[in-house]
């Protein structure tokens, strides 16, 4: 999953790469060792595909059961998962294993990465007729993800999902409230103004907080709703290389100052961190929560009376944060052009198979899944598929995307513009200026 929760949840149960002697390995030697943890030789007549990847936790189980299958379905192929550590650890030893020449045959990555690392040869763009081969077309994936896996003109990811910024929110507190519609879904709330009455009237039901937001010490948490409501905004923000980064500070600072206005201690807590958000909503202290869908099967072990949608649209344009885990051909010096064909032959299958991954709270990718009457019936996932239509990723540069430290950035100097100790559009300079500085130093990779 992606920072902030969905790193914490995201933690690899099995670290065969991180034991040992492996962190003090570097360059070439570690990434060949790398390449060996995933696999043997091949069986005969049985190619060995190794397939990275960062999923663990539920996600991970989910991802396992997807390659058992696609294993099953056939005897021309077996896969071999090797799972690494979420964030920069991952990002690290997969540049590290394809600049060395011993990269696995596929991996995950997010979108979002991916524009940091095509542009220095580590990944191999896609061949799409080799894709259609296996029944998969750029029209079966919603424009803007579809968009977001090209650099160049050239394909270099095939996105498994979309895991946007959402909000959740308990069907009882918002009845009790009076804000149920006659479908039995949340009335719809088109300004700031009305969403924060929406809130306070759920936080009269609940006697805490209407709405559950946590952000300390969690610049994805941060960003995610700051970049939200900046593209509903009709926003932009460019960070072209070698040049200063395009804004608009004054949409910035306004969304900063509405963002800080919701956490007044009533409407959602001044100072709360994730967890603490996600065990609120849980308790059914709150009556929304804004999150990742990757926390859908929480609130369902949890039992909250609950559906979800993609964020309102307060300010006037469609738009939710988002990044989508997608498959990846990691460079290869001397290609296997058998394995390279196996490798489309899985990814298909995986995609064609995603009603499973989709059990996990991420929208698939392969619309062909979600038009089917099988997800439709999938409640509430089907009531906010329609985020994926509305998803803006990263702004593109070396160094944005889940698990990179962008975020980080963001918190470092936003963080206390939310605790109401620096003003808005001081923060927010401070940012800017810290986006200029890094699009001066070269791509690293």
């Amino acid at each position: 999953m992606h920072q902030a929760r969905e790193q914490s949840s995201s933690l690899p149960s099995r670290r065969q790469l991180l034991r040992g002697g492996a962190m003090a390995l570097s360059g070439v030697a570690a990434a060949g060792l790398l390449s060996g943890c995933g696999g043997t030789a091949s069986a005969a007549g049985v190619e060995q595909l190794l397939f990275w990847h960062l999923l663990s936790g539920g996600d991970g189980i989910k991802m396992q059961a997807m390659i058992d299958a696609a294993n099953a379905a056939q005897s021309a192929y077996k896969v071999t998962p090797t799972v690494l550590a979420w964030g920069a650890p991952y990002y690290t030893k997969l540049a590290m294993a394809s600049a060395g020449g011993r990269p696995p045959e596929v991996a995950i990555m997010h979108a979002a990465r991916m524009p940091g690392y095509a542009p220095g040869g580590l990944l191999d763009a896609w061949d799409l007729d080799l894709l259609a081969g296996h029944g998969v077309t750029k029209d079966d994936f919603a424009p803007r993800i579809w968009e977001g896996s090209q650099l160049d003109g050239k394909v270099f990811s095939i996105p498994l999902d979309s895991h946007p910024f959402i909000l959740m929110y308990n069907t009882k507190v918002a009845g009790t409230a009076g804000l149920l519609g006659a479908d039995g879904q949340l009335e719809t709330i088109t300004s700031g103004d009305r969403f924060k009455e929406a809130a306070l009237e759920m936080g009269k039901v609940t006697g805490r907080h209407g709405l559950s937001y946590g952000y300390l010490s969690d610049g994805a948490q941060m960003w995610r709703m700051f970049y939200t409501f900046y593209r509903q905004h009709g926003a932009t923000m460019e960070l072209p290389q070698g040049q200063k980064a395009k804004v608009d500070r004054d949409v910035a600072v306004d969304v900063l100052e509405y963002i800080h206005s919701l956490l007044d201690g009533r409407i959602a807590t001044a100072s709360g961190d994730g967890g603490t958000a996600i065990a609120e909503f849980a308790s059914q202290g709150s009556g929304m929560l804004a999150s990742g869908v990757w926390e859908l099967p929480t609130m369902q072990t949890a039992k909250v009376p609950f559906d979800a949608m993609p964020i309102p649209t307060l300010f006037g344009t469609p738009a939710a944060y988002a990044d989508s885990h997608a498959f990846v051909l990691p460079h290869q010096n001397n290609l296997d052009a058998r394995k390279r064909a196996d490798v489309y032959a899985f990814v298909a299958q995986i995609l064609k198979g995603s009603l499973n991954w989709a059990k996990a709270g991420h929208i698939p990718a392969f619309q062909p899944v979600v038009r089917s009457g099988a997800y439709k019936a999938l409640l509430p996932q089907a009531h906010y598929a329609g985020a994926a239509d509305i998803i803006n990723y990263d702004p593109r540069a070396w160094f944005t995307g889940s698990g990179s430290d962008f975020q980080n950035y963001f918190a470092e100097n936003i963080q206390n513009v939310f605790l109401g100790r620096t003003r808005a559009k001081d923060g927010w300079d401070s940012f800017v200026r810290r986006l200029d500085t890094l699009l001066s130093m070269p791509n690293p990779v």
